[in-house]
């Protein structure tokens, strides 16, 4: 057969096939040609990691690179509101709470203060005005002198003093140096003299010799005042009031009825808080209580009967032990301060004064 009949030989003797082939298929080898091209795969690859390696050389200047003034400046005033805002999220501290609870509010007081008059009624029963009187003209001469001293002291002088002027009267009639030498005893003496003697004189001068029975008759006569008042209005003619002494004074503000220390607003303060039915043996009780267990400067804590609801527990001695060792007058086993107590009086009646004999002018109990 003749050579150009030969559909797959080409004019060369060179297959016409190879044209159209791959240069892969070649024979000389067994893979890809030097002249292959890079796929799209390996090109991306190779553009990422040049790419992070500029970055890094990049950082790497950076950090070289010294920090100026400027930056410094920039960098802390960028820094600045996210500060501010953190303090202004601060919380402001609460005031502090009474008990480590929540701030007591109006209501809650009240019924603890209520709480309390009713739970020292049942620890003093027998609570009383703890002067010897049989009338209210004795009465009212003896809240005088018990100004500056003890209830026990005015006890122990007022016998004498009585037996010799037993009359409003007879006292406005009294030779002062008679009188001084008298009630010397209770302190401040002169004072006191021209205060009792001044009292008997507008009594028998504008009142017919009686005490009056009115808050604004009383108040005018010498020497007497609101508290003075209150205690002869109270236990002698049975009307309400309350008695602001240094012993309920001390009491009221321990337990937080009141924060005044002006004797005219803590009895305003006071009066909202019981109903008026209740304030003079509210005075007796709290009276009582400071004297006997919340004393002024030791208070006996380890042995109030409540504590639980007292502000102030733990200002005074809280061992048990120690602070019986504290308790006055009858809780503490000693005599009380009146000559010629109650009937009802759990403890012992106070002695005379010294060098009188027992029962020498003394009243008969419960003569009042």
């Amino acid at each position: 057969m003749p050579a150009e009949g030969n559909s797959a030989v080409g004019e060369r003797g060179v297959s016409k096939r190879s044209k159209g082939t791959n240069r892969t298929d070649s024979p000389r080898g067994n893979g890809p040609s030097k002249a292959t091209p890079a796929t799209p795969t390996a090109a991306k690859a190779g553009a990422a990691k040049k790419a992070a390696s500029t970055r890094a050389a990049a950082k790497k200047a950076a950090a070289k690179k010294p920090v100026t003034k400027a930056d410094a400046t920039k960098k802390a005033t960028a820094k600045k509101p996210a500060a501010k805002t953190a303090a202004a999220k601060k919380p402001v501290a609460a005031p502090p709470k009474p008990s480590g609870g929540k701030p007591e509010s109006r209501l809650g007081m009240v019924r603890r203060a209520r709480r309390i008059n009713r739970e020292l009624a049942e620890v003093y029963p027998y609570a009383h005005p703890e002067l010897d009187f049989r009338n209210p003209f004795e009465l009212l001469v003896a809240t005088v002198l018990s100004a500056q001293t003890t209830d026990l002291r005015v006890n122990q002088t007022t016998p004498a003093l009585f037996a010799q002027y037993p009359t409003p009267e007879d006292l406005a009639a009294a030779v002062p140096e008679e009188v001084e030498e008298l009630i010397r005893p209770t302190g401040f003496f002169r004072a006191k003299t021209k205060s009792i003697m001044g009292l008997a004189a507008a009594l028998r001068d504008e009142h017919g010799g009686e005490v009056p029975g009115r808050l604004e008759d009383l108040v005018k006569l010498p020497g007497v005042g609101r508290k003075t008042a209150f205690v002869v209005l109270g236990n002698a003619f049975g009307v309400p009031g309350i008695t602001v002494d240094t012993h309920f004074m001390r009491l009221a503000r321990r337990f937080r009825w009141t924060e005044s220390d002006d004797p005219v607003k803590i009895e305003a303060e006071i009066a909202e808080i019981f109903p008026k039915s209740d304030w003079t043996m509210l005075s007796h009780r709290v009276i009582f209580h400071g004297r006997r267990i919340c004393h002024a400067r030791k208070p006996a804590c380890g042995a109030c009967p409540i504590t639980h609801l007292c502000p102030a527990y733990g200002e005074g001695e809280t061992d048990p032990e120690k602070a019986r060792k504290l308790l006055k007058y009858e809780k503490g086993g000693f005599p009380g301060q009146r000559l010629n107590p109650p009937a009802d009086y759990p403890g012992r009646p106070a002695p005379p004064a010294p060098g009188v004999a027992p029962g020498a002018v003394q009243r008969p109990s419960g003569a009042e």
